[in-house]
């Protein structure tokens, strides 16, 4: 599939290692040179600032959905190419999902994991069928991957489709696994292979 338009999931915060913000803004800037628009939460502190800069540096297209009541806690970003205020988080989720064309969360809080969730389960439900995946900064979500793994072991999610979120702690590999991902396939992978 081609990616055309890509939500970023990540922290309001810089997090505790410098790696964060330097991958954050990197990956931000490798969108923008592969003509990837960026769909994001549209703040402009922490990582969510530092992918949305990135983009913009490298004269990248930029979309942010902020909620309202968010607007002054996340201090909303005013240089983005197109800003959406919404009126409630449901709104900012579903918004940001219809825009884009597959997801990746970046290091963050547990706002960022229950997006991520929330989007990988409507995949596993069939309520959407876009690629997710994780940029695994310094082994960030290894924890989460031993989980989902454990969840396989008790038979609470099948391993196809644990296999569905792609993990990769190399940007530029992510994205390639993300545009290998066929839709009109009916939920196939290029290669054949069951999601």
């Amino acid at each position: 599939m081609q990616l055309r338009s890509l939500c970023v999931y990540c922290g309001s915060s810089p997090g505790r290692l410098p790696a964060y913000v330097e991958a954050a803004d990197a990956f931000g800037r490798l969108l923008a040179t592969r003509g990837i628009r960026l769909v994001y939460g549209g703040g402009r502190t922490g990582l969510m600032g530092a992918v949305a800069d990135g983009a913009l540096a490298a004269g990248g297209e930029v979309l942010g959905i902020i909620p309202r009541g968010l607007v002054e806690k996340e201090v909303g970003h005013t240089g983005l190419t197109e800003r959406q205020v919404v009126d409630s988080m449901h709104e900012r989720k579903q918004r940001m999902a219809d825009a884009s064309d597959a997801f990746v969360a970046l290091p963050g809080g547990i706002g960022t994991l229950e997006e991520l969730i929330e989007v990988y389960t409507w995949s596993q439900l069939g309520f959407q069928d876009k690629p997710c995946g994780v940029l695994d900064v310094q082994g960030f979500y290894a924890p989460l991957e031993h989980f989902l793994d454990h969840m396989v072991d008790h038979r609470f999610l099948k391993q196809a489709h644990r296999a569905t979120l792609f993990v990769e702690d190399d940007a530029a590999r992510l994205l390639a696994r993300l545009a290998a991902y066929e839709p009109s396939a009916g939920g196939k992978w290029m290669d054949g292979a069951e999601r």
